[in-house]
C-alpha cells in the first residue's frame, strides 16, 4: 500500500533578533521577582514590619493573581487588534510593573507601620496586575512564535540564558543595600535601587512589545471575534479552563513543575541559613560575599553550562528524555552537598553547583517548549488556540506553589528547632537543616520523573500534529 503524500511540516525559524528581543522580556520578567525577594527582607528588618503584617503582603497578592491570572489569560486568547493578541497588554503590563515597583519602594522609618503596611500593599496589588497583564501575554507570544519542534527549544533556551541573568545580579542587591559606602541605610537604598531597577525593567519590559512582531499578526484562523453576552463569555471563559485542565500532557507537565521548582523553593533560602550558622557559627559578617556568590555561580553554572547541554540534548534525544536525565544528574548534586558545605573549606560548596544546576536550570527551558507543543495538540482536538490560557495556568500554578513553599519553609524551620533569637544553633538542629536541603526537593524530583515517564507527545506525534493543523488551515483558506 503506498505512503500517502501529506503537505509538509511548517518549520518557522525565528530570526536571532526576534529571539533576543523575546529574551530581553524574560530578563525583565525574572528580575522583578528576584529583586522583588530581596528587598522584601526590608520590611521586616529595617521597617519593623510584624511578620503577620509581612505574610499578608505575601498571601493578598497571590490571591488576586488567583483570579487576574486565568482571566488575562481568557483575553488575550480572545483579543482582535492591528498590533496582535498579545503585544497591547505586553506594552500596558510593562508601564504598570515598572511605575508600581519603583513607587512601593517610597518607604520610611519615620512612618507608621500600618502606613507603610497599606501604602506598600496597595502599590504591591497594583505591581502584581501589571506583571499579570505582562506576564500572562508575553509568555503566550513564545509559545505561538514557532511551529517548529526543536525551533521552540531554542527560542526558550535564548530566553532562559538572558533571563538567568536577573539571578545573577540580584544577590548582588544585598552589597549595595547594606553597604554604608553606597547607602546610609537600607531603606534609604531600597528608594533609590528601585528607581533603578524598575526604570530598567520597565525598558527590557516594553521591548517585545515593540519587537516581537514574528508570526504575531491581527487575528488568526481560531480566534473567535463574535460578540458575546457577559453569561456566554463567562461561559465559555470556564469551559476553556475546564477543557484545559483535562489535558493529560499538560497536567504531567504542571504537576512535574509544581514537584521540582516548589520543592527546591521551600528550602532555597536555606542555603544562606546553613552558610551563616553552620559554617561560620551564626556570624554574618565572617559569612561575607559567600551567600551571594553561591546564588550568582549557581546562575552563571545555569547559563554557560546548563542551558546549552539542554538544548543540545532535547533537540538529538527528545525533550522528556532530556528531562529525565538531567533531573537525575540534579539528585547527584542535591547529594553532593551534605560534603560540599564544609567549614573548614566553605569553597567546597560550589563543587556540587554545576550538577545541581541542571535541576531549575533546564527546568523551564524544557517545559514552556513542552507547553507549545501542547497548544498544537489542543487546537487539533478543540479548534481554538488558548496559549493565553495554558500559559496562565501553568505560571499560576507555579505561583500558587511558591506560595505553599513560602509556609513550608517556616514550618520546617519550626520543626527542626531553628531560633532566630540566637547566633549558634544546635548540632541537632544544623544537622535537621543541612537534611531538609537535600531531601526535600530530592524526594520531589524523583515524583516528578515518575510522572514524567509516560508522557508521550514526542517528536513524531507532535510533527503529525503539526500537518494535520496546516492541512485544515490550507482547507479553510481554500474554502
Amino acid at each position: 500500500m503506498g505512503q500517502i503524500n501529506q503537505p509538509p511540516v511548517r518549520a518557522n525559524t525565528i530570526p536571532l533578533n526576534q529571539k533576543i528581543a523575546f529574551g530581553l522580556g524574560m530578563l525583565a520578567n525574572q528580575m522583578f521577582p528576584a529583586a522583588l525577594g530581596i528587598f522584601m527582607v526590608l520590611l521586616v528588618q529595617s521597617l519593623g514590619m510584624s511578620p503577620l503584617l509581612w505574610s499578608l503582603i505575601f498571601f493578598i497578592p497571590k490571591l488576586i493573581d488567583a483570579i487576574t491570572d486565568p482571566v488575562m489569560g481568557y483575553i488575550s486568547d480572545h483579543t482582535v487588534s492591528r498590533w496582535g493578541k498579545r503585544r497591547p497588554y505586553v506594552f500596558i503590563g510593562a508601564l504598570i510593573s515598572g511605575f508600581s515597583f519603583m513607587m512601593m519602594w517610597q518607604l520610611s522609618a519615620e512612618n507608621s507601620e500600618m502606613y507603610n503596611f497599606y501604602y506598600f500593599l496597595a502599590w504591591c496589588c497594583v505591581f502584581w496586575i501589571g506583571m499579570t497583564i505582562f506576564g500572562v501575554p508575553y509568555v503566550a507570544m513564545g509559545y505561538e512564535m514557532s511551529s517548529d519542534f526543536h525551533e521552540r527549544t531554542r527560542l526558550m533556551a535564548v530566553a532562559q540564558w538572558i533571563g538567568q541573568w536577573a539571578w545573577v545580579i540580584a544577590p548582588w542587591f544585598w552589597i549595595v543595600l547594606y553597604d554604608p559606602e553606597w547607602f546610609d541605610s537600607a531603606t534609604e537604598g531600597a528608594r533609590t535601587l528601585s528607581l533603578w531597577v524598575g526604570g530598567i525593567c520597565m525598558g527590557l519590559a516594553l521591548v517585545p512589545a515593540f519587537f516581537c512582531t514574528f508570526n504575531n499578526t491581527e487575528d488568526d484562523n481560531n480566534t473567535a471575534a463574535e460578540s458575546r453576552d457577559f453569561r456566554a463569555t463567562m461561559k465559555d471563559f470556564g469551559n476553556g479552563i475546564l477543557i484545559t485542565l483535562r489535558n493529560k500532557p499538560f497536567q504531567k507537565i504542571c504537576i512535574a513543575t509544581f514537584l521540582i521548582f516548589n520543592a527546591f523553593q521551600t528550602v532555597a533560602a536555606f542555603s544562606w541559613f546553613i552558610v551563616v550558622y553552620y559554617m561560620n557559627g551564626g556570624d554574618t559578617t565572617a559569612a561575607g560575599v559567600w551567600p551571594t556568590l553561591f546564588g550568582s555561580i549557581g546562575a552563571l553554572c545555569t547559563c554557560f553550562l546548563v542551558i546549552p547541554i539542554v538544548t543540545h540534548c532535547a533537540q538529538k534525544y527528545g525533550k522528556k528524555v532530556t528531562f529525565l536525565y538531567t533531573q537525575t544528574v540534579s539528585l547527584v548534586g542535591y547529594s553532593l552537598f551534605w560534603w560540599g558545605f564544609s567549614p573548614e573549606n566553605p569553597w567546597m560548596m560550589f563543587i556540587p553547583l554545576p550538577l545541581f544546576a541542571f535541576g531549575i536550570g533546564g527546568l523551564f527551558t524544557i517545559m514552556m517548549s513542552m507547553t507549545a507543543d501542547i497548544c498544537d495538540m489542543d487546537e487539533l482536538e478543540t479548534g481554538q488556540r488558548r496559549e493565553g490560557t495554558f500559559g496562565a495556568i501553568y505560571w499560576w500554578m507555579v505561583k500558587f506553589g511558591a506560595a505553599v513553599a513560602g509556609g513550608a519553609s517556616g514550618l520546617i524551620l519550626s520543626l527542626i528547632g531553628f531560633d532566630q533569637s540566637v547566633a549558634v544553633q544546635s548540632d541537632e538542629t544544623l544537622q535537621l537543616l543541612r537534611l531538609t536541603y537535600i531531601i526535600v526537593p530530592s524526594i520531589g524530583t524523583l515524583v516528578a520523573i515518575l510522572v514524567m515517564r509516560n508522557y508521550d507527545l514526542d517528536e513524531q506525534r507532535a510533527n503529525e500534529i503539526r500537518v494535520q493543523l496546516d492541512a485544515r488551515r490550507e482547507a479553510q483558506t481554500a474554502v
